[in-house]
């Protein structure tokens, strides 16, 4: 299954233009999608979706068109350069919007993103000069929190010559940051022309530096987990999500099912079978061990009494 969580969408988009790049995702092969709203400061505290509800996808009387149109989520980008500013708004666009993504444009954010703030997605303008280098310990202890960083390909599409050698530079040092590892890539697509398959991005982004695996990784398995994971934290209580498998007496009394009810129940009827007795070797106890002096004399003390008698 493949994602591409960044199709780039604002209020002033035509609903057939969207409607078009949808059809067009669902035709290279995308299964999920996210329209990308950037969202810009200051914003009211108590935030309302601005997506509209799109036919064959909020609609289920059109079964004709859904089937043409990949399932959508809505995504809100928020442009950050003083850390501080919005710290504590972002609970309040986590209700509203099924991702969350930060795009810093300080060092000083940069820092804040990789190190502190709770959010899945670092999105960054790589067409742009940045006045501060992407050094390793911040990018891998993003990494290994959780965090992601996403590559943009449609940015490199729709730039002049300044902006893709920017492109190409901010890249690899991406790259040589965080060792190819943590990377989303998405197309921020404004228009259908911006889309393209995974197949070819993952060819360009291997003459970059990044591994075909590490491509293909950024379009299957990391996006799916940010997905899971934001979903997990909006449906569920105290790490208890939902009820996957209850398990079901039988006729005869026992517990059927593949959950650990059911595993449990083995355990305890295994524990329970009676153990055959194993014969013991002449002149060892019970324990399997040979007696020890005293016990081999109370045991001839034992014998020549019985025999008296």
């Amino acid at each position: 299954m493949l994602y591409d969580l960044n199709i780039a969408w604002s209020p002033a988009t035509p609903q057939d233009r969207l409607l078009q790049a949808l059809a067009m995702a669902s035709s290279l092969g995308y299964a999920t999608v996210a329209l990308n709203h950037t969202v810009e400061l200051p914003f009211p505290a108590n935030p309302t979706s601005p997506f509209p509800s799109l036919p064959g996808v909020d609609d289920s009387s059109a079964s004709a068109s859904r089937t043409k149109l990949p399932h959508v989520l809505h995504r809100a980008t928020l442009p950050l350069a003083d850390p501080a500013a919005s710290n504590y708004r972002l609970p309040a666009l986590a209700a509203v919007y099924d991702i969350l993504a930060i795009r810093p444009l300080t060092d000083k954010a940069f820092q804040n993103a990789c190190l502190t703030l709770d959010i899945p997605i670092i999105s960054l303008d790589l067409t742009t000069h940045f006045n501060f280098h992407f050094r390793p310990k911040p990018c891998m202890a993003a990494v290994s929190r959780g965090v992601r960083f996403e590559i943009c390909y449609a940015q490199l599409l729709s730039a002049d010559s300044r902006g893709r050698a920017n492109f190409i530079g901010n890249v690899t040092n991406l790259f040589r940051a965080t060792r190819g590892r943590g990377f989303i890539i998405s197309s921020e697509a404004k228009t259908t022309l911006g889309l393209r398959g995974p197949s070819d991005i993952v060819n360009l982004l291997s003459v970059w530096g990044l591994a075909s695996e590490r491509g293909l990784e950024g379009f299957r398995s990391i996006p799916r987990s940010v997905v899971v994971n934001e979903g997990m934290k909006r449906n569920g209580f105290r790490g208890v999500i939902d009820v996957v498998q209850v398990a079901t007496k039988t006729a005869s009394g026992g517990v059927s099912g593949d959950g650990p009810e059911s595993a449990q129940n083995s355990d305890v009827n295994s524990a329970a079978k009676p153990v055959k007795n194993q014969k013991r070797k002449k002149g060892e106890d019970g324990n399997g061990q040979p007696p020890s002096k005293r016990q081999a004399k109370k045991m001839k003390l034992a014998a020549r009494s019985a025999a008296s008698k």
